[in-house]
């Protein structure tokens, strides 16, 4: 071994040591292994930031950014809402939910899946009397296979994509993983729907400072408009539409207004409607019944170019200058330039229009306007705003526009018409054009830690393969694999992916192991394709920790999981794996 090679593992063992370890973050990890790398002289300088602009980087913030969008547009969490009412049992309701975000996954980053589906499962575990913990840690799994569907289902098909593309001239493509990823997927969600019965039951989930203030009977209004569905329907038939979790305390019709209305009472074109709710279940209702709610569509005053509008709680405090008037009395819009679009009250149901409700001190409001003006609005009125938590309710979602522009982007990287860089980037240009994102959310949806990551680990992988410790651990995998059969040798690729990712994370874990495969491969005299697909598939499924993989980590608090939780349901499910991954990959990616 060479004085290069040492180093270079010295580096490489010391990265997993501190990714180990845990006290310091993963990004910085990274960026500490690309110093010492340039101070050791393993990467030249002029190469050192290299990995930023690598496509990689551009690929995985992208498609962040259309996941996000897609989440936000509601179109899958509303399908499956609507299957809802007809799953009675915990069974049928998990099937549907893995199965739901295991597809999802194929088409969007696996943690946006992930998240897009558990505020569906709290409410499906609500209705059944079940605990989340059935569902949660299965939907997490299911996320995971369903990333191995397609390119851009995770981050490591995206570098073992590059990987194969160096090493051959061809990237894989955008469903060249669909084969394997989804016989993995059918097995796992088949063996998950029986499965969960491993799990401890009963678990209460961490509670978090949303759930702390968490308001559930604000009172908000919103018009029927001309060919809304709504027209003709009776009051029962719109808070079906709520699942029970809001109610219709009353309509205002040719100003005269209706206290309490009866279940048969018919709704028509122009009624004002008083619902009464928590603001996810009263967004829910007024979207699919195509309601306009009060103030979401009013220009607010002041509002500058790229201002993004959205809602916040706030509790009008004991010198608020709201205390003691109206809505409608102080013009909130015309002189501070927002909207009031709900009002929450303990012990107290209005059936009044919002703008004659007299507030008082202690009331919870949902007050809307341009953001980056909204601190100085609330301390101008007297109003301290509430923990933060996401409130999307007077938002305008673009339902249909995400889903097209992601669809385009796979049609136009499947045929071939465009690199998935470009695709993605074009793609995340449009989502933020036509509004289906704001800004704001489109910047936080990226996870600059992973991005910050990538970018450092690329040249340090790099370090390792130039200076020949990828040659040299093939060498050491090959003899420990002489004699034995191609399967099992392909097993063993998968098994060590599988093994590192708890430690590395998945997409370091592919920057190591896929030049590693590849070597290993061609000292062997396979072809190097059924290789990395072993280590695409190893990397993407660590199912035995809640620190492997960011879906993991992100249903352990909400789900009530210990760290010994994950392999009890994780461990048979990685042997099916490796079971049925190692025969689907041989028979899809012949090694002769």
């Amino acid at each position: 071994m060479t004085l290069q090679q040492t180093m270079a593992f010295g580096v490489l063992g010391a990265t997993m040591a501190l990714f180990i370890w845990g006290r310091l973050r993963y990004d910085v990890v990274a960026v500490l292994a690309l110093l010492a790398s340039v101070l050791l002289g393993l990467v030249p300088e002029e190469r050192a930031f290299l990995g930023f602009s690598d496509d990689i980087v551009i690929i995985v913030a992208s498609a962040l950014v259309v996941s996000a969008a897609v989440a936000r547009s509601g179109i899958v969490e509303g399908a499956v809402q609507r299957l809802a009412p007809h799953l009675s049992s915990v069974r049928a309701q998990l099937i549907v939910l893995v199965a739901a975000v295991t597809l999802l996954s194929a088409m969007v980053k696996n943690i946006g899946a992930l998240a897009i589906m558990m505020p569906v499962a709290f409410q499906m575990a609500r209705r059944s009397g079940a605990s989340p913990s059935c569902f949660l840690m299965p939907m997490a799994f299911g996320s995971l296979l369903g990333g191995l569907i397609t390119l851009i289902g995770t981050s490591p098909n995206i570098i073992v994509s590059r990987v194969r593309e160096e090493l051959t001239g061809e990237a894989f493509g955008m469903f060249d993983y669909a084969p394997v990823g989804l016989g993995l997927s059918l097995a796992g969600v088949l063996f998950l729907a029986v499965g969960y019965r491993l799990l401890p039951g009963g678990r209460e989930a961490a509670a978090t400072m949303g759930q702390a203030v968490d308001i559930h009977d604000y009172v908000t209004e919103a018009r029927i408009p001309a060919g809304s569905t709504t027209d003709g329907q009776t009051v029962a038939d719109l808070a079906k539409l709520g699942e029970r979790d809001v109610k219709v305390a009353g309509i205002i019709r040719d100003k005269t207004k209706s206290a309490a209305p009866l279940a048969d009472a018919v709704l028509r074109e122009d009624d004002i409607v008083l619902l009464e709710g928590d603001p996810e279940a009263l967004e829910r209702v007024i979207k699919r019944a195509e309601l306009e709610m009060e103030g979401e569509d009013r220009p607010t005053e002041g509002e500058e170019a790229g201002d993004e509008i959205g809602a916040i709680e706030a509790v009008i405090g004991p010198d608020s200058v709201l205390a003691g008037e109206a809505a409608g009395r102080m013009a909130l819009h015309e002189r501070f330039g927002i909207n009031l679009i709900a009002i929450s009250r303990s012990g107290e149901r209005f059936t009044q229009r919002l703008r004659d409700i007299v507030l008082r001190t202690g009331d919870v409001v949902v007050l809307q306007g341009a953001l980056p003006q909204m601190p100085a609005r609330l301390r101008e009125l007297g109003c301290l705003p509430l923990a933060e938590r996401e409130i999307r309710l007077g938002g305008m979602r673009h339902t249909l526009v995400p889903v097209l522009i992601l669809a385009g982007a796979m049609a136009l990287t499947a045929t071939g018409v465009l690199s998935v860089g470009v695709a993605f980037f074009a793609a995340a240009v449009l989502i933020l054009l036509s509004g289906a994102l704001p800004l704001r959310e489109a910047y936080e949806s990226v996870e600059w830690p992973i991005i910050v990551m990538l970018g450092a680990l690329i040249p340090v992988s790099e370090a390792i393969r130039t200076t020949g410790g990828t040659d040299l651990l093939a060498e050491g995998l090959a003899a420990l694999a002489s004699g034995l059969p191609p399967h099992a040798a392909l097993a063993l690729i998968m098994v060590s992916a599988m093994a590192v990712t708890p430690f590395l994370n998945n997409a370091a874990t592919v920057l190591v192991m896929a030049p590693i495969a590849a070597t290993f491969a061609t000292g062997l005299g396979f072809r190097p394709d059924a290789f990395l697909m072993a280590v695409a598939v190893g990397a993407g499924c660590d199912f035995l920790t809640p620190i492997g993989h960011q879906c993991n980590t992100l249903v352990m608090g909400p789900g009530g999981y210990r760290f010994g939780d994950y392999w009890r349901l994780g461990l048979p499910l990685s042997l099916i794996v490796v079971g049925l991954g190692v025969p689907l990959i041989a028979l899809v990616w012949p090694m002769a």
